[in-house]
């Protein structure tokens, strides 16, 4: 497991909103949702689509090449065509920073 890194400033990303970053090599979705930041790898399971260019709306992210959807906060799918979750990284809020920590 790495080490946190920071990856933005708290006030980047509206509530609810997100960004993609590139961490270590991978490219991630942030998430500010309800006050609580989350990180998952931008990727959709059933076809390798962008998540972080889809709509979020509450906990969940939709994939805008065939409407998969993901609950952002455990990565599980909620909405077929993708029967996969995509993998969550541990995120926190520390002053007005936001951290990832990314897990294999």
């Amino acid at each position: 497991m790495s080490e946190f890194v920071r990856v933005a400033a708290l006030s980047e990303i509206p509530d609810p909103g997100k960004n993609v970053y590139e961490v270590d090599d991978r490219f991630v979705i942030v998430i500010h949702a309800g006050g609580q930041v989350y990180c998952l790898d931008d990727v959709c399971t059933h076809d390798d689509g962008p998540l972080g260019e889809g709509d979020l709306e509450g906990y969940e992210i939709e994939c805008p090449r065939h409407g998969a959807k993901f609950d952002i906060r455990t990565g599980k799918p909620t909405l077929m065509p993708a029967t996969q979750p995509t993998q969550v990284h541990e995120a926190k809020i520390e002053g007005d920073s936001i951290f990832v920590r990314l897990v294999d």
